[in-house]
C-alpha cells in the first residue's frame, strides 16, 4: 500500500508540474493568439494530446476519407505540432466546391452536410484513402508541409486534413510514425 501511495504522489506531482508548464506556456503564447485570432479577455484555455496515425487507408471509415472540421466555433483555434520525420506531410486546407465553403459555422453546417450527402449519393463513397487533393468534391487551397518541430495554428472550423501518403507505410512506433501533438485553444470563460 505504501508503494501505491508513493506512485500516486509522484503521479500527482507530475500532473501539477505539467499543469504549471501549460499555464506558463499559455501566458507566453496568449499575446500571439490574441494578435492572430482575436483578443481573449480572460486568457486562453488549452487541451492537448499526442496523435499517431496508424489506420491504413483501406480501413478508413467513410468520414475519415473527407476533409473535416474540429467543430463549428470559429473562436476555437487548433494547433498541430509535427514530431515526425516521415514521408507523411503536414496539414492541407480545402474548399467545398459546390457550396464554396472553406469553414463551417452552426449556420452553414446544415447546407454543407446536405450538399455532401447529395454529392456522395450521386457519385458513391469516396475511395478508401486519406484525402490529399480533395477531388472530386473539394479543392485543396493550401498545404502546410509539416516539418519536424514546427507548428501550425488555424481556426478549428476550417476544412482540413492531415497530408498522409496513401502509399507509404504507417508505423505504430512513435519514434518512426507520424507523431503530432494536437491542441485546441479557446478563450477562457470570465
Amino acid at each position: 500500500l505504501e508503494s501505491v501511495h508513493r506512485h500516486l504522489f509522484a503521479f500527482h506531482a507530475l500532473c501539477d508540474l505539467l499543469l504549471a508548464a501549460d499555464a506558463a506556456w499559455l501566458v507566453q503564447l496568449g499575446p500571439t493568439l490574441d494578435q492572430w485570432f482575436g483578443t481573449a479577455a480572460h486568457g486562453w484555455e488549452m487541451q492537448a494530446w499526442y496523435s499517431l496515425v496508424t489506420t491504413p487507408p483501406h480501413a478508413l471509415a467513410p468520414m475519415q476519407r473527407l476533409p473535416h472540421v474540429d467543430g463549428t466555433d470559429k473562436r476555437q483555434v487548433a494547433m498541430m505540432l509535427y514530431l515526425h520525420r516521415t514521408g507523411h506531410g503536414g496539414t492541407a486546407f480545402f474548399r467545398h466546391n459546390s457550396t464554396g465553403l472553406e469553414s463551417l459555422t452552426a449556420d452553414t453546417y446544415p447546407r454543407y452536410a446536405a450538399a455532401v450527402q447529395a454529392e456522395y449519393g450521386r457519385t458513391g463513397l469516396p475511395p478508401a484513402a486519406y484525402p490529399t487533393d480533395g477531388s472530386p468534391h473539394f479543392a485543396r487551397t493550401h498545404v502546410v508541409p509539416g516539418h519536424f518541430n514546427e507548428a501550425v495554428f488555424y481556426r478549428g472550423n476550417i476544412l482540413h486534413s492531415g497530408v498522409i501518403d496513401n502509399a507509404a507505410p504507417l508505423s505504430a512506433d512513435p519514434r518512426t510514425g507520424r507523431l503530432t501533438i494536437n491542441a485546441f485553444f479557446r478563450p477562457a470563460a470570465g
